[in-house]
């Protein structure tokens, strides 16, 4: 027997929790990846979200405020530990952003959590915030992106990681990154082995923020 696509073995749609550390209003995650065929716990419980068979962290705000809240929760120690076994996690906007070894905001530096080596900091542009819709540069062999690489998605930041330094290390082939344009260059989305994330917000992003759950969600 042959098992639908995006279903686990068996036949139960994959279990993921988005990670519930105070980060504001993520009900949008919720149904959004409901929609893209998981099923969908918003808990704090570190048990389940390791448990899970995928992990959303999302993040809105300050980077210090997601970072020190993840912390507190214990956030940083569930993702570490899923990565080390080889566990999807997907980040979102700041959830994507402390994901990055430091950022930098009005002058003051703080640590992130250190899964990607790099600086997030001041996009540079006329115009910040970069609020709206813009395209993406993802690589061909995107598998967040398969069929929407043309598409447009939602962007609502001014800090973003414009550089990337890390190369293939491990068992884990070259990461694949996605760029996008306000100003000048910036990462607007990262798959890296099991560690994946996107700048932009795929819950708000109408179809194309769907597919590429649904891309995530079927490959749990």
């Amino acid at each position: 027997m042959t098992t639908a696509p995006g279903l686990r073995a068996d036949g139960k749609r994959p279990g993921v929790v988005v990670f519930d550390y105070g980060s504001g209003n993520v009900h949008s995650a919720v149904k959004a990846l409901e929609t893209a065929g998981a099923d969908v716990e918003l808990t704090g419980n570190r048990r389940r979200a390791l448990e899970a068979d995928g992990l959303l962290v999302p993040g809105v705000g300050a980077f210090t405020a997601v970072v020190d809240s993840l912390r507190a929760s214990h956030g940083d120690e569930v993702i570490d530990r899923r990565l080390a076994g080889g566990r999807p996690v997907l980040g979102i906007c700041v959830g994507m952003q402390v994901l990055f070894e430091r950022g930098v905001e009005h002058g003051i530096e703080t640590e992130g959590l250190g899964e990607w080596p790099g600086t997030v900091d001041l996009i540079r542009a006329d115009v910040v915030p970069h609020m709206g819709w813009n395209t993406v540069e993802a690589p061909e062999d995107s598998a967040l992106f398969a069929g929407i690489r043309d598409e447009r998605f939602y962007f609502v930041h001014s800090y973003a990681a414009r550089e990337w330094t890390l190369e293939a290390s491990g068992p884990f082939p070259k990461p694949r990154v996605t760029w996008a344009q306000h100003g000048s260059r910036f990462v607007a989305a990262v798959e890296n082995g099991p560690l994946s994330a996107t700048q932009f917000h795929p819950e708000k992003s109408g179809q194309a923020g769907i597919r590429l759950l649904r891309n995530w969600v079927s490959a749990l």
